[in-house]
C-alpha cells in the first residue's frame, strides 16, 4: 500500500506541515486615520517576518509597522504627513523624489503591501500628475496612487543572510516556524512509493503535463505549462 507523497501530507494540513497561528499574531499595517504623532511602544522579534517589529501608540490606537535602522523603544515619530524624518509615515505625494521608503500601500488605505522583508528598501523616482512612480528593491518601476502611504527610511535586520547558518538543526527551526518545507528532495532520488518520478529507474524523465483536475498526488511535473513540444 502506498502512503501520501510530500504535496498531499501538506494539503491535509496536519501538525506537521502547520504553521502556528501564534507565530502570525502581529499583523502589519496603518490605520485609516492617523494622528500627529505616535511613539515606539516596543520592539518585537516575530518569528513569521524577517525583520524586528514595531508597535505604534497613537491616541488609543496602536499598530505595528517593520522597524527602521536605528529605532529605539520610546521615540517619537510624526505622523502629521509634513515632516522628512526617519519614520515618518506620509503619503507619496508629499514625499520628496530620492527618498528612501518601505511598508508602501499598493492601493491607499489597504495598511502596506509592498516592501517589508529585512533590509529593504525602494525609491521615489518620479511624480507624474497625481500618480507617483517608485523603485522598488527588485529594480522594478512600479506606478502607484499618490494618496498610498509609506514610511520614510531602511527596514532593520540588514545583513541576516550574510552569516553562515553552519548547522542543519537552525536552518530546521527558521524553515519550521514559517512553515516551509525543508529539506527539499528531488522527485528523481526519492522511492517509487512516495513519487510518480521515484526510483533510479529513467533518470531523464519525459515531461509529464499534468491534468487540470488531477488529484495532489498526481499533479506533478509540468503545471498548466504555457507552452509545450521542442522549441524550435
Amino acid at each position: 500500500m502506498g502512503k501520501r507523497i510530500i504535496q498531499q501530507a501538506r494539503g491535509k494540513g496536519s501538525s506537521t506541515y502547520r504553521v502556528k497561528k501564534k507565530a502570525f499574531r502581529y499583523k502589519i499595517g496603518y490605520p485609516k486615520e492617523l494622528n500627529e504623532e505616535g511613539k515606539v511602544v516596543k520592539l518585537i522579534n516575530s518569528s513569521a517576518h524577517s525583520a524586528p517589529l514595531a508597535k505604534i501608540s497613537a491616541e488609543k490606537k496602536s499598530f505595528y509597522i517593520p522597524a527602521f535602522k536605528n529605532m529605539v523603544e520610546g521615540q517619537k515619530i510624526k505622523l502629521d504627513g509634513k515632516s522628512i524624518k526617519k519614520g515618518s509615515i506620509l503619503k507619496l505625494h508629499n514625499i520628496p523624489i530620492k527618498t528612501k521608503i518601505y511598508c508602501i500601500e499598493s492601493h491607499p488605505n489597504d495598511g502596506g503591501k509592498l516592501v517589508k522583508s529585512a533590509g529593504s528598501f525602494a525609491e521615489v523616482s518620479k511624480k507624474v500628475g497625481s500618480e507617483v512612480y517608485v523603485l522598488l528593491s527588485s529594480k522594478k518601476e512600479k506606478k502607484l496612487n499618490g494618496n498610498c502611504r509609506a514610511v520614510i527610511g531602511v527596514i532593520a535586520g540588514e545583513g541576516r543572510l550574510d552569516k553562515p547558518i553552519v548547522k542543519a538543526g537552525k536552518m530546521h527551526h527558521i524553515k519550521k516556524s514559517k512553515s516551509k518545507l525543508w529539506p527539499r528532495t528531488g522527485a528523481l532520488k526519492v522511492n517509487a512509493i512516495d513519487h510518480p518520478f521515484g526510483s533510479g529507474r529513467g533518470k531523464v524523465p519525459k515531461p509529464k503535463i499534468a491534468k487540470r483536475n488531477s488529484a495532489p498526488g498526481q499533479k506533478v511535473g509540468l503545471l498548466r505549462p504555457k507552452r509545450t513540444g521542442k522549441r524550435k
